[in-house]
């Protein structure tokens, strides 16, 4: 933390002699945009913003929310920096993984960000989430060269979009080139380690035909020996205007890699060479497609409907050697090779269908608006695990040997909400809401190759919540909301580990509440700040508690754990300098910015088992949420000429429910704290040319976000050191 503070202090004395120096004045210049070409400048102004308070056919009034136009942003998205990408959005976690970008891995208030298990993760509107209820980790990751902007609404999304405690994050593809029959982007990377990354993308309008696609390649050698990847994403999407007041589209995303997975560490293991490589023979594979079709039609000038239907078929893929770092992968004696890898398949199937209205209607003389819609959600998944596996050194997923546990998921949703703005008066709504939720879970199986296994649950409840916005006219807003959430249990939640395990039959899904209470304000394009404290009640955990039959052996019961309370600030402060110090129109702009998250996630009212003895969590912090996580940075554009510089500060955390500081074989432990700098720069020239740079951990910070006990561990996973890149684009 006090890096950052260090930090900011240099900034100031900068400005200040600055602005000692120069004190002449500043000519508003209007950036220029091409839609033909890329754009000289690179403008600074608004990258980041809040949603509107009606967006398409969703309501927005009286949430927090931040809109992140991608396209405006200078930052490495060749390879998914997730902490650059989501610098100006405050109290988004995230897990540098590692420089592959082949996952986006963040979080919020108190939530894990292990590939965005409880985000409601979107594309274009639809769920991208692997399985939305039973395993809902998000293995889809498009390139963000793709991306125009992200939406993102904290905890109050439950009620328009489903199952979530961290919020829905949703990722807009880019619209077609309006003005030409065909126009080409092309992106070329090249950078530490054997990075390679090739975006192209085609795009253009005929009459009332229009279409966007790209094709998108990434490979590299990995900052660690043995973490090699091979990426490919493509996406098409073809849309038709049938009328002036309706429209139809069709999309296609792919997307697969194969990643080889450098293994875990110890403590003493990352400390001694926090580079190195414990594993060779470990593979991570998934494969995710999803075809969608959207219809809009404005039926009135007051009435909007939106249906969209789509897919999600894929598979996700391993063969490893799963031990703790301290155990080495080496040749068994009595074999006289090494050992056989374990192969874990799953394959998802999904069909969804959301069908969504907003309607604007007159009351009390105020304009007020309606939105509403329903969902219809069947989802099957297959999973294979614990296969015996080959003992060799490539990506193999042959078995040896079937695989021990053989489960089918399937699941059925149905679900209708509506949300409506009251317009009490010019300046101040109220946005009430309610969602009905209708879930059937089904899983069948073996595990143990020849246990079976039954288990089915029915659920049918209500969810409702309330938000109020008051508006000024210097485009200043008070806003605040509550509303409940859930978060359904997961399939690992009723697979009992062994033969001992028992699932409780009246297992609950998790319910809470989100709160929240802001203030949010920009002066012209001077000063802006957005500034919120927040409160998450987190219910009905599952989890493990010891429990002794009538014989007197205990066993392992699963069941509700208890609680936990997530509560805290979420601030953001951006300042031109440039119209601040009245800077000579050389000078387009310079700004500083600071993104604040302070979260302090704790359980209250748990228990667990630890050695066949139940312990108390209360008191304990969650699982991997820093106390402070802060992004503070400086940027300077010069007419085509753009440079910045970021840090980012993250508190230290634990990895498990117990806060152990210290385990031998780096599995559990204290995460501690970090601090890492990015650099940036970029140059646009000729009206479709732009080369772009950068350095990321710039003082080569050795530091990890995440210790983990199951895949791609288990151990410590580094974060990766000092690596650059350098960008070319071209536009035609």
């Amino acid at each position: 933390m006090k890096l950052n503070i260090y930090f900011l202090l240099l900034v100031v004395f900068f400005t200040n002699q600055l602005k000692a120096q120069l004190s002449i004045e500043l000519t508003d210049t209007i950036i220029a945009k091409h839609t033909d070409s890329i754009s000289v400048f690179t403008d600074l102004k608004n990258t980041v913003r809040y949603l509107s308070d009606i967006n398409g056919v969703t309501i927005n009034a009286g949430k927090k929310t931040n809109l992140i136009d991608v396209n405006k942003l200078n930052a490495n998205l060749s390879q998914v920096v997730a902490r650059q990408i989501f610098a100006k959005a405050p109290g988004i976690t995230f897990w540098d993984m590692d420089g592959a970008g082949t996952q986006i891995n963040v979080g919020s208030r108190g939530t894990d960000s292990h590939r965005s298990i409880e985000m409601n993760m979107r594309q274009n509107g639809y769920n991208t989430n692997s399985d939305i209820f039973g395993y809902p980790e998000n293995h889809y990751t498009p390139p963000m060269q793709a991306i125009q902007s992200i939406e993102l609404i904290r905890g109050s999304a439950a009620l328009q979009y489903g199952s979530q405690y961290g919020g829905m994050l949703n990722l807009v593809m880019k619209d077609p080139d309006s003005t030409k029959p065909i126009a080409v982007t092309t992106e070329q990377t090249v950078g530490s380690n054997n990075l390679y990354n090739s975006y192209t993308s085609l795009s253009g309008t005929k009459n009332k035909l229009s279409y966007f696609s790209y094709f998108d390649y990434r490979h590299g050698d990995g900052w660690r020996p043995d973490a090699a990847f091979n990426y490919h994403a493509y996406y098409f999407n073809v849309k038709y205007a049938i009328s002036d007041r309706a429209s139809i589209a069709l999309q296609f995303s792919r997307m697969d890699y194969v990643q080889q997975i450098a293994g875990g560490l110890t403590d003493a293991q990352f400390n001694q060479n926090a580079k190195q490589s414990t594993r060779s023979r470990n593979y991570f594979n998934p494969e995710i497609n999803i075809p969608a079709i959207i219809f809009k039609y404005q039926l009135s000038n007051q009435t909007q409907l939106q249906v969209i239907s789509n897919a999600l078929f894929g598979q996700r893929n391993s063969v490893q050697f799963i031990n703790a770092p301290n155990i080495a992968d080496t040749i068994n004696t009595s074999l006289g090779t090494y050992n056989p890898r374990q192969v874990d398949r799953d394959y998802y199937s999904a069909f969804t269908t959301e069908a969504r209205i907003l309607h604007q209607y007159h009351f009390l003389h105020k304009t007020s608006s309606l939105a509403a819609g329903i969902r219809i959600f069947e989802e099957t998944t297959l999973r294979k695990q614990k296969g015996v596996g080959t003992a060799g050194n490539n990506f193999d997923l042959t078995l040896i040997q079937p695989y021990a546990i053989n489960l089918k998921f399937k699941t059925k949703n149905y679900a209708a909400f509506a949300e409506n703005i009251f317009q009490v008066s010019k300046n101040f709504s109220i946005t009430p809401g309610v969602r009905w939720e209708v879930i059937n879970t089904n899983m069948s199986g073996v595990i143990f190759t020849n246990y079976p296994i039954q288990y089915t649950a029915n659920r049918n409840f209500i969810l409702a919540g309330t938000g109020l916005q008051y508006s000024l006219k210097n485009k200043s807003q008070f806003y605040g909301n509550i509303s409940q959430e859930y978060r359904p249990y997961l399939y690992a939640n009723v697979t009992p580990a062994d033969r001992l395990d028992i699932i409780d039959p009246n297992l609950k899904d998790s319910k809470g509440y989100d709160i929240d209470l802001g203030y949010r304000n920009c002066f012209g394009n001077i000063f802006q700040f957005d500034i919120s404290a927040f409160y998450v009640f987190y219910g009905n955990r599952a989890g493990l508690i010891t429990k002794q039959n009538a014989n007197g052996t205990n066993y392992l019961f699963t069941t509700n754990i208890g609680d936990a309370v997530s509560k805290g600030v979420e601030a953001y402060t951006e300042v031109s300098l440039a119209k601040w110090l009245n800077l000579n129109k050389r000078y387009t702009d310079i700004r500083i910015y600071n993104s604040l998250a302070y979260t302090d996630a704790r359980y209250t009212n748990a228990q667990v088992s630890e050695l066949g003895t139940n312990v108390s969590l209360n008191g304990n912090r969650v699982e991997s949420v820093p106390l402070w996580n802060n992004k503070a940075g400086i940027q300077l554009q010069l007419k085509s000429f753009f440079t910045g510089l970021q840090v980012t500060y993250v508190s230290k955390s634990y990895n498990d429910a117990f806060n152990t500081v210290y385990s031998s074989n780096g599995v559990t432990g204290i995460i501690p704290e970090y601090v890492v700098y990015d650099w940036s720069v970029g140059y646009s020239f000729r009206k479709a040319y732009r080369i772009e740079g950068g350095i990321n951990n710039l003082f080569d910070e050795k530091y990890f976000g995440r210790r983990i006990t199951f895949y791609p561990g288990p151990g410590i996973l580094p974060a990766d050191g000092r690596t650059f890149y350098i960008t070319v684009k071209l536009k035609v």
